[in-house]
């Protein structure tokens, strides 16, 4: 159980919008104390960012957006820019474990709370910086959205339904992947730090980039286009190195068929009655069937449409292949062995009443609904206690 590992560490947060909050919110999950510097009367920017809204019995509101990466913090509101708030969030950083900042590149250096200067004051602190393009280089000045890098990363150039398809072009992901994915690298970059800090007793600086993260997150297809040379491209729903491996209709609706290697696409082709095709030099092997992945799709297309959904997924799970729906959250969250894994969260606050949440994944079990005894705060909610307990 890993639910409390992050015990008596302290952490500010001055981080906003959600690559910097998904991270802190992950250091809150696994225990650590979450402190949610935020702007008088208008707080992190995904506050506003709706509908929906879940509102309060006074008269405030919380975004949807706004929950989803901010249970288990405290909120206090500080002006940084006069000198006075400056002065409390030095005496906060004092003794604090970790610093988790989003500004652009030089931005807190005017206010002394860049690392260089922090350092100064707590030689142990462990400062992240989290910025579009990173602390260095030509672009460093630049601000930028998860959007952005979608695009700058490429990760929208092979995205979408090739040139010719209906629907053609680039697109982006439903959700904002680039910023999700620097909140994970900057989660084990933090606990990396703590752990050497144990070793060393020294804190450190990390520079994490959303540009750097949208060219890693490439993952295999960079590594295609590094063996090749040729840049990948759009292929709708289709795999670029696996097939039979996207989305097909049956006669009542659509589901996923991702067939991992060779027995499996002739288990297939067994059961639809045509074993013929496994054996097919266009088709018998998996490099074969993504050199021609058109004619086996218009092959495939024809024999699923033919049965109903049902039909072809209790044979798939007999013949041990992956299948699987195309759900929308509704059926998500009433999914069977998402309700066993506890993947749904309840929460009480004061003012807010029930607010449901997406437990986290790095925990299992009782410790994932043991997780983040604070529900997401409303803005300030913690600030007079804050600032009692720093006089």
């Amino acid at each position: 159980m890993i639910a409390n590992a992050l015990q008596g560490i302290r952490v500010i947060d001055l981080s906003r919008i959600l690559a910097g909050p998904w991270c802190t919110q992950n250091l809150a999950d696994l225990g650590a104390d979450v402190l949610k510097i935020e702007r008088p009367g208008r707080g992190d920017d995904t506050r506003s960012w709706g509908p929906p809204y879940q509102e309060a019995t006074d008269g405030q509101t919380m975004s949807a957006y706004f929950m989803c990466c901010n249970r288990g913090k405290r909120s206090a509101c500080l002006d940084f820019q006069s000198e006075e708030g400056r002065q409390q969030l030095l005496e906060l950083i004092r003794d604090a474990d970790v610093l988790v900042e989003n500004y652009r590149a030089g931005t807190l250096k005017r206010y002394g709370l860049d690392y260089d200067s922090l350092k100064q004051l707590n030689p142990r602190l462990i400062y992240a910086s989290i910025t579009g393009y990173g602390q260095t280089g030509p672009k460093s000045h630049r601000p930028g959205y998860d959007y952005i890098f979608q695009g700058l990363g490429g990760l929208m150039s092979y995205t979408g339904h090739p040139d010719g398809a209906p629907g053609a072009g680039p697109l982006r992901t439903g959700v904002a992947v680039v910023d999700v994915t620097t909140g994970m690298y900057a989660t084990s970059a933090i606990l990396a730090a703590l752990f050497q800090r144990d070793r060393t007793g020294a804190g450190a600086c990390l520079d994490l980039a959303l540009m750097d993260v949208a060219v890693a997150m490439n993952a295999n297809q960079a590594s295609n286009y590094l063996v090749s040379g040729k840049n990948p491209e759009r292929s709708g729903n289709a795999h670029p190195n696996l097939a039979p491996y996207e989305v097909f209709r049956a006669a009542d609706g659509y589901f996923i068929l991702a067939a991992g290697n060779d027995a499996q696409f002739s288990r297939f082709c067994e059961f639809a009655g045509r074993p013929e095709l496994a054996q097919d030099p266009l088709y018998s092997t998996n490099s074969a069937r993504i050199q021609n992945l058109e004619s086996l799709r218009a092959v495939l297309a024809d024999i699923i449409i033919r049965q109903p959904r049902e039909y072809w997924t209790a044979a798939l799970e007999e013949l041990g292949i992956s299948w699987g729906a195309i759900n929308t959250l509704e059926e998500v969250f009433e999914d069977e062995q998402v309700r066993h894994r506890g993947m749904l969260q309840t929460m009480q606050h004061p003012t807010l009443g029930e607010i449901r949440l997406v437990a986290n994944p790095m925990l299992s079990g009782a410790s994932r609904q043991a997780l983040a005894t604070l529900p997401p705060p409303l803005l300030g909610e913690h600030t007079e206690l804050t600032f009692k307990q720093t006089a």
